[in-house]
């Protein structure tokens, strides 16, 4: 009877998977959807009553339900690297040449670069068992219950090896517009484009939720242990084509190359037709197609050599100029923004851009009305590059800059050596909250939870005026506000408590100082150790400081001259708050003590800025650019000029696991 149970299970699942695979991944299934549905009842009805058949790679299991606390770190087997990037047709030639001269009679294989987040899957035994995120590449986090609701990946292949697969988890964009407009019946804020839509249901806890995303999957290859597993030629167009067979989601569009020029021309018509795919991509992969020689070409600190991504141009856009408003900034500064209705643009959709200040408004001669070309500028912030100016009415006026503070009134205030206006009313609401919202942000105090909303709804409480209020808050005074909830009340006093502890430079970057930003506040500290020592300081010691000009010097003395702000500074103080930095610690018969030292290129295990930290801490002197004076140049991927200029002037070069290693030497 059990067995026969078993069985009926056994063939309800692979009749199910292939339903699925049809539907989800060839467009069509001899199965309706009636019928489908029938077995699917079925199946969920003989696995309630026999749990001991139980499966968790059941196509039933694909609806989600599986709550989580937390995401799980996981260990790549073999780290998932970025891609050094190409921007011209000469920058693809230049890594046609570098490959030709290392390795010969090879071809290439073209993949559209799917926007979306890189995943990991793991199989053993043919069954799913595992998926990671990227994360930085060496680690990343378990999501394997959220990624087990996406129907177009095989739950059980035929394969009973263990094996990886990775690829690139996406959002169409159908189901992203569908989303949005759901969100706005629910008066929910909008995701910013499918990417950030689809890492953000595969980060939820709840797998019911990336269920209902309708999210999908393109597996784009493995790591390059698996390819004599899965190939007899090592070809990566072969592995693709095998993993196809195995009912891996492969995308059709991908195509082989015999030589550079053919990878171009693919470049060229996907460049031109990339807004007609289903789905958001942003370049092209260009692989090395024979993987036996991936070792032989080799890879940097972050890339392979084998392989590199062409990164489309600045995708631009017609939209209409609705109005032009005025927004205030922490330090007072006002700032006329362009307003349009919303208009997607390199996977986004906008609905405001900055115009910077009146002289660039005018330069380009933008009006309210004008029809203007919107972009992003390094695909990431937008701007208006011009005007149209052949769809010009007749009834635009020229753009007239705003005299009083759009907030409290004030009369607004131009230094005549600059090109913004000010708001120098110190009481000024828009002008405070900006503030506040800084001195909590990630680059200064770090304050988790005190986003410029939640300043606004505690700023309109009068709870927090200053930023030594937050010094004062309670549960008691917190909860039970809008937006303020047991949980989010106890994580935002956790997060007060530690900016008690954050470095000095980071409270001075905090506090707001008109030209002081967080490279400044940190040569400032670095010379007067205490904030207190700085504050009695004079314009012309300030100027003694390399790197400090006029500008600064003034607007510090200026900023500690208002005894309000000084007023500010003891009740710092007196509520703990970290004022001051610990001395240098001076690391004897240090290999890079008082040596000249440039760092360029992505890192891998730190970012530039840790590694130029720890560089000081050794006793280094840190500069931007190279001469014949420096004498070490640390390099991650993609250093670029530098890189070549220090060769030519004979620096020494340090790859980052070189300079770990003088670091852990000291001598």
């Amino acid at each position: 009877m059990k067995k026969n149970i078993l069985k009926e299970i056994a063939s309800l699942k692979i009749k199910i998977e292939d339903a699925s695979f049809e539907y989800y991944q060839l467009n069509g299934s001899h199965v309706s959807d009636a019928e489908y549905d029938t077995m699917m009842r079925q199946l969920l009805v003989l696995e309630k009553n026999h749990p001991e058949f139980s499966d968790i790679n059941s196509p039933t299991r694909r609806v989600g339900g599986i709550v989580s606390d937390k995401f799980l770190k996981v260990e790549h087997t073999t780290p998932m690297l970025s891609l050094a990037n190409a921007f011209s047709s000469e920058d693809l030639r230049e890594f046609d040449r570098k490959i030709k001269d290392i390795a010969e009679n090879v071809s290439y294989v073209c993949e559209l670069k799917i926007d979306g987040l890189a995943m990991s899957l793991f199989y053993e035994k043919g069954q799913f068992v595992k998926a990671a995120t990227r994360g930085d590449g060496l680690v990343g986090e378990d999501v394997t219950e959220n990624i087990r609701t996406i129907k177009v990946i095989p739950l059980v292949i035929e394969n009973n090896k263990s094996i990886e697969v990775r690829g690139e988890v996406y959002m169409p964009k159908s189901q992203f517009v569908y989303l949005n407009e759901q969100r706005d019946i629910l008066g929910e804020e909008h995701f910013a484009n499918p990417r950030n839509a689809a890492a953000g249901s595969i980060r939820q806890l709840d797998s019911k939720v990336a269920a209902s995303r309708n999210l999908k999957m393109f597996v784009y290859g493995t790591n390059t242990l698996m390819y004599k597993e899965l190939t007899t030629s090592g070809a990566h167009s072969e592995l693709l084509a095998n993993l196809g067979q195995l009912h891996f989601p492969i995308n059709k569009e991908t195509e082989k190359c015999a030589t550079i020029d053919a990878v171009i021309a693919f470049i060229e018509k996907w460049t031109e037709n990339r807004n007609k795919l289903p789905y958001e991509i942003d370049g092209i992969v260009i692989k090395v197609d024979q993987s036996g020689a991936y070792e032989k070409i080799g890879y940097t600190a972050k890339a392979p050599k084998w392989a590199i991504a062409y990164k489309f141009p600045a995708e631009e856009v017609e939209t209409v100029i609705e109005d032009i408003v005025f927004t205030v900034g922490r330090t007072g500064q006002i700032t006329p923004n362009a307003v349009f209705k919303p208009t997607y643009v390199a996977g986004s959709t906008i609905q405001r851009a900055t115009l910077h200040n009146e002289d660039n408004v005018i330069a380009k001669d933008i009006r309210i009305g004008d029809t203007v070309i919107l972009r992003k500028a390094g695909d990431v912030i937008p701007e208006i590059s011009r005007v149209v100016l052949a769809k010009r009415g007749v009834i635009q006026q020229p753009f007239v800059m705003a005299t009083q503070c759009p907030s409290c009134g004030h009369m607004l205030y131009r230094d005549e050596t600059e090109s913004a206006y000010f708001c120098i009313n110190i009481n000024c609401e828009a002008k405070l909250i900006s503030a506040l919202a800084h001195y909590g942000s990630r680059n200064a105090l770090n304050i988790d939870g005190l986003g410029e909303r939640n300043v606004q709804i505690l700023f309109e409480h009068n709870l927090l005026k200053k930023v030594t209020d937050l010094y004062k808050l309670s549960y008691d005074i917190l909860i039970g506000l809008d937006r303020f909830a047991d949980k989010s009340v106890k994580n935002l006093l956790a997060a007060i408590e530690l900016s008690k502890k954050q470095s000095a430079e980071k409270l001075l970057f905090g506090l707001g100082i008109r030209h002081v930003g967080e490279k400044t506040a940190k040569i400032l500290l670095e010379e007067f150790k205490d904030i207190r020592v700085l504050g009695s300081a004079k314009v012309e010691r300030i100027l003694e400081i390399h790197g400090i000009g006029d500008k600064i010097a003034q607007s510090v003395v200026f900023w500690f001259e208002d005894e309000s702000c000084r007023q500010i500074v003891r009740e710092l103080e007196k509520f703990g708050v970290n004022l001051a930095i610990e001395a240098t610690k001076k690391v004897e018969n240090a290999f890079f003590a008082g040596k000249t030292v440039v760092v360029t290129g992505t890192m891998v295990e730190l970012s530039r800025k840790e590694i130029e930290a720890l560089l000081e801490e050794n006793g280094a002197i840190i500069t931007k650019s190279i001469s014949r004076k420096t004498d070490y140049l640390v390099y991650g991927a993609s250093a670029g000029s530098k890189l070549e200029k220090s060769q030519k002037l004979g620096v020494v070069t340090l790859n980052e696991s070189v300079f770990f290693q003088k670091i852990i030497e000291r001598k």
